[in-house]
Parts: structure tokens; sequence; C-alpha cells
């Protein structure tokens, strides 16, 4: 048995998950850029109907790998509750709460994985899993502290503030519920089809926007934004999907808290916001976070296995 902290087999899906957390905080800052020449319905739906039209063409280069009828409506109810109901709680929590404390707030994903999937049995709460996420939580609100807290917007309450947590536990449930369908089929169908579920549900909220007030009009570099969201997105979900497949949820949601990490540092060198001091030790916080929760488990296996063996009567 490989009992290092992160087995050959582990490392790929690790940094699978990596890479997307680090995806969704590039995604951010260009939607920052892209959501001032449109509307969050519209800008959601182009980012996953250009996501689809990305992985379309390797789905069909594959072409081997079919999804059995039956486990065609699961999916593609996953994928609605992963892209459209989700992004859907979040945008209308973002009209009610500032940016910052909603972060916070969804910071709290992992948490929630954690917790379903101890409910369902998929996974065990141990102590360096909770240390971590907590520990990762606790490093998202101190980078974001003078955000975070902001009075401004708070008019929206609780509701804003629901909405957000609402749109988390969906993400969380839907990430528990991927797993025994990732099991069965490749990662690459199985986004392909979530995604084209997803596009389905956020066509008509865009529809009624388009309706009112006409066509999206981007600039070149607006387009330029939409083509990197949506085609970055495409890789991420197929990358987030693989990791699912190959180790615990949390251990895959818990790299999501480098997405704010990553948002705040382009943001300081694309949009010119400032890093401070708070925002350094988030860093520190979350790296030590991501460490207990990736790697803390497999130390405690380690450590319970030299028990084992030495408490083991010789033959």
């Amino acid at each position: 048995m490989n009992l290092a902290p992160a087995g050959a087999r582990e490392r790929l899906p690790l940094a699978a998950a990596a890479a997307t957390g680090i995806q969704v905080g590039a995604a951010t800052v260009a939607s920052r850029y892209a959501i001032a020449e449109t509307d969050p319905a519209t800008l959601a739906f182009l980012r996953y109907a250009v996501g689809v039209c990305f992985l379309l063409p390797a789905v069909l280069a594959a072409g081997s790998a079919r999804i059995a009828g039956r486990d065609l409506l699961p999916i593609g109810l996953l994928g609605i509750g992963q892209f459209g109901v989700l992004i859907l709680l979040l945008n209308y929590g973002l009209t009610l709460i500032p940016a910052g404390r909603a972060t916070v707030i969804f910071a709290s994903f992992p948490l929630l994985t954690l917790l379903l999937a101890a409910a369902l049995r998929q996974e065990r709460v141990t102590a360096p899993k909770c240390a971590g996420v907590l520990l990762s939580i606790i490093g998202v609100a101190l980078a974001l502290a003078d955000k975070a807290f902001d009075p401004a917007g708070s008019a929206g309450g609780w509701a804003g503030e629901l909405a957000v947590l609402g749109g988390a536990l969906c993400g969380a449930l839907c990430s528990v519920l991927y797993r025994p369908y990732l099991r069965k089929y490749p990662a690459l169908p199985v986004s392909a089809f979530a995604m084209l579920a997803s596009v389905g549900l956020l066509a008509l909220p865009a529809a009624a926007r388009a309706s009112l007030n006409g066509p999206p009009q981007f600039s070149a570099a607006g387009w330029l934004a939409v083509l990197f969201i949506g085609a970055s997105s495409g890789i991420g979900y197929v990358l987030w999907l693989y990791a699912l497949g190959r180790i615990a949820a949390t251990r895959v949601t818990v790299c999501l808290a480098l997405s704010p990490l990553t948002a705040v540092l382009l943001g300081a060198l694309l949009l010119d916001e400032a890093i401070t001091a708070p925002t350094v030790l988030g860093v520190a916080a979350v790296a030590a976070g991501l460490w207990l929760a990736l790697q803390g488990e497999a130390l405690l296996s380690r450590r319970r296995a030299a028990g084992a063996f030495i408490a083991k009567p010789p033959p």
C-alpha cells in the first residue's frame, strides 16, 4: 500500500481540482470585465453555451462512451443544479449583498460537501478534513476582510445571504451525487451533457432579457472575455468531474478556496485592485487549510497503519 501523503494515483486528480479552483478565479475576473457590457443571465448563458461548443468536438472525437438512457435524466438534473440553479441563486444574492460577503458565504461549499458526503456515508468526518476546510474558510474571510462585511448593499439582508448559501448547498449536493455516474462513465461526455442541460435552463432568462433589451452588444475585448470564460469553463468542468470521480468530494471542493485568492491576485495585476495585509494572511491560511485537507488525511492514515503494525503480535 502506498502511504505517501499524496499517492501517485491521487496526484493528477488533486492537480485537476486545484486547476479548477484557479480557473474559477480567473473566470471571475474576466466576468467582472464582461458583465459591464451585458447582464448576469445573458453572461451565464453565453458562458456555458460556449463551453458546450468547446467540448462537443472532443466528445465526438472520443465517440466510444455513451450514457445509458436511464442515466440521462439524473445527469441532466445535476447539470441544471450545478450551473443553472447555483448561478441563478448566486446572481440573485449578489444583487442584495456585497460581492465580498457573498464570496465568504460561498466558501462554505467544501464544508457543506463534507457534511453531505458524511450523511450519505461516502466519506468519514475526520479532524484533518474539518480543520483544513474551516481554515480555508477563515483564509478566504481574511483575504476579503475589507470587502466581505461592507455595509453597502445590505438592505437585502437575510434574503441575499440565504440565496448564496442555497447556491453553495446546491453545488455541494451535486458534487456528492455525481460520484456514481463518474464511476460508470468518463468525465468528458458527462460534462458535455450536464452543461448542455444547464444551457437549456439558462436560455430562458437570457431570452427574456434579450426580448426586452435586444441581443448583447459586446466590444471586441468583451467577446474575447466571453470566449475565455466559456472555453475555460468547459475545460474546468471536465477537470472537476475527473477529480470527483477519483478522490473524495471534500478534497475536490476544498480546492475552490483557490478561486477567490486567484481573483484577488489577478484583480491586482489586471484591474489595479490593491492587495492588503489581510489578503497576504488569507493566502497563508488557505494554503495551510489546503495542506490539512489534502495531506492531513493521508498522514493520519499513515499513523494508524504504523500503530496497527506495532500492535499486531508476531506470528
